[in-house]
């Protein structure tokens, strides 16, 4: 029988290996981001286009390579970090694997440049498909700068599986946030498109977080610190209120590599107990420092999982932590039992010794006689004579009847109850109540239709705000004092993109700039304390979806205002309310499901109830 084993030629491993590093564009930029970390450089640029389709360069000022190891960081296996199989549990560095760079140049153009600080030259390197094309001597400044171009070109069926460009772009923007968070010392610049996103320069780990994430991040944070044998923590929690729906500024670092981790996330969770609702997720910056000896980074091909040894202690410090720091800065309610000085003994008493008091008991007091002028008891004021205790109610009944008229007025009631609508009490011929302030229960002929109040309101809504996007007609009600509110500048650019189709909602922007956006008109559907957050989920539903450009945008844009606006559960409403809820989900063009493709009603025939009676 003849041999059917063979060893795969190398450029086909390499495309196999690029399967396990290289995902997306954005893991590209991981890797030489690291790299350039690893290198000591103390300014890395990165410069993308077309979301890292076409370009993902990468420039430090770090120790650069020699002519050899320009050559060889393109091998397969190839690191300067390992020596023997017991380094890997002593890492210090990022890339370790050796595997990047020749998995890179198996699916791209890839051009090198670099020159260490002692050479008078520099290397130029060019690959194409694992594919070495030219290796020139080049006059190059100290330090590295590598371009990705045409990423995937040689594989079509992974370029199309590649998504819109904002959505690469949103990936490669998290990947920047690691690496930038991980070492403030670092100054980082991101170019998209020949336009400046991020201009970080050198700082702390405080300033790197305002810097990334705005200017009004600074009154958010929660410092957090705490060092052990075994474990030191530093870094931040966000405060209680200004948790979100969505995980998104969620970051863990230990020993400055960023992971992912539900463990200890379920850790911080537990330490926000009773601050946060069920469904809020706190946001965090936490830096771990732990013993490399200590944990396993080799588990995952992208490196962003780890095993530690002592899992039940790190969560139990890590919770405390977080605990203490909440309650330190009157986050949390705390049981303070710090010695208070007001209590102590003054210094003049603290020789004497202690005196029983003494007690004198007029044994022959009752309060309901008068007191006797000839007292045992010397009292520093002299008490007046005063009548007995019936002489308080003399008179009162007569007072009381002397107030004529008394019976005849009518007092208003301060009961006041707030509806959308006002109460009629008239019947309409319809019979409708609420269930748990959740459903709307109404007969029919052949049973009952219950309706889903929430989802009913949000098809409702829907169907408006897609129809005065499409139209353009839309009613806005101005606001007497401008809204300023402070988002990121992705999360702006994301608003600037959309605003047309915003204002055709009925909203009024007076102002959009680097971290700040001033509305003068809401839509009339909404109230004002509930655009804040409105813009908040609709940046974040947008970065999770990011739809193309005509109807399948405006499509989005109204689901997601839709169920940001909808009636809550729980939310009680009265006869009128109800009525007016079920003639309006009936008008419109699909009343039985939600934007979301949910049920809003089901039925429940005669025939149906008879059957749990027999």
């Amino acid at each position: 029988m003849a041999d059917i084993i063979q060893l795969l030629p190398d450029h086909v491993a390499n495309q196999i290996a690029a399967g396990e590093v290289v995902q997306r564009p954005a893991s590209v930029v991981k890797e030489l981001l690291e790299n350039a970390i690893d290198a000591e450089a103390t300014s890395i640029t990165l410069v993308i286009k077309d979301a890292g389709k076409t370009l993902v360069q990468v420039t430090d000022n770090g120790i650069g390579m020699s002519v050899t190891d320009a050559r060889l960081s393109f091998e397969r296996h190839a690191t300067s970090k390992i020596k023997s199989a017991e380094d890997l549990f002593n890492l210090h560095t990022k890339g370790f694997r050796g595997e990047a760079l020749a998995s890179i140049a198996a699916i791209a153009h890839v051009e090198l440049k670099t020159k260490t600080e002692n050479s008078e030259i520099g290397t130029h390197l060019t690959i194409e498909g694992s594919k070495v094309i030219s290796q020139d001597p080049a006059v190059v400044p100290k330090g590295t700068t590598i371009s990705v171009k045409n990423l995937f070109y040689n594989i079509p069926a992974r370029r199309n599986f590649l998504k819109s460009n904002p959505v690469e772009s949103r990936h490669i923007i998290d990947e920047f946030h690691r690496v930038a968070l991980a070492h403030p010392s670092v100054a980082f610049q991101m170019l998209h498109n020949g336009s400046d996103v991020f201009n970080l320069p050198s700082s702390n780990s405080r300033q790197r977080i305002v810097n990334i994430f705005g200017s009004k991040t600074n009154e958010k944070l929660v410092p957090v610190s705490e060092e052990t044998e075994i474990l030191k923590i530093e870094g931040f929690v966000l405060k209680p209120e200004f948790g979100k729906k969505s995980r998104g500024e969620q970051f863990f670092f230990v020993n400055d590599r960023f992971i992912k981790s539900p463990y200890l996330h379920h850790a911080v969770a537990s330490a926000f107990e009773g601050l946060v609702k069920n469904d809020i997720h706190p946001g965090y910056f936490l830096f771990l420092e732990v013993d490399p000896h200590s944990i396993d980074i080799n588990i995952h091909p992208t490196k962003t999982e780890i095993k530690f040894d002592d899992e039940h202690s790190i969560y139990a410090m890590l919770r405390a932590t977080i605990k203490h720091s909440l309650g330190q800065f009157n986050i949390a309610p705390i049981l303070d039992f710090e010695r208070d000085k007001g209590f102590d003994t003054p210094y003049d008493y603290s020789k004497k010794q202690p005196t029983a008091p003494s007690i004198e008991v007029d044994r022959d007091f009752n309060p309901f006689k008068e007191r006797s002028k000839q007292s045992n008891i010397n009292f520093p004021f002299k008490r007046e004579k005063a009548a007995s205790w019936e002489s308080l109610y003399v008179g009162l009944k007569d007072e009381t009847t002397a107030i004529s008229g008394l019976g005849d007025i009518e007092f208003e009631s301060e009961e006041v109850t707030g509806s959308l609508f006002e109460n009629n009490e008239a019947e309409t011929g319809q019979i409708t109540f609420q269930l748990q302030n959740k459903y709307i229960v109404s007969p029919l002929k052949s049973g009952m239709m219950i309706i889903h109040q929430n989802l009913a309101h949000q098809r409702i809504l829907y169907e408006e705000l897609l129809k005065n996007i499409t139209i353009k007609e839309a009613i806005s009600q101005q606001l007497l004092f401008p809204l300023q509110l402070h988002f990121s500048k992705p999360d702006v650019e994301i608003i600037e993109k959309i605003r047309e189709q915003l204002e055709h909602t009925g909203f009024i922007f007076s102002e959009l700039k680097d971290e700040t956006i001033e509305i003068s008109g809401i839509p009339v559907l909404i109230l004002e304390s509930h655009v804040v957050n409105l813009l908040h989920q609709l940046v974040q539903d947008i970065k999770e979806e990011v739809p193309d450009s005509g109807f399948s945008q405006n499509d989005m844009l109204a689901k997601s205002m839709a169920v940001s606006m909808a009636i809550k559960t729980g939310v009680s409403l009265n006869k009128v309310e109800r009525e007016h809820l079920i003639n309006q989900l009936f008008a419109c063009k699909e009343p039985s499901v939600s934007p979301n493709n949910k049920p809003v009603f089901t039925t429940l025939d005669a025939n149906d109830l008879d059957k749990k009676f027999m």
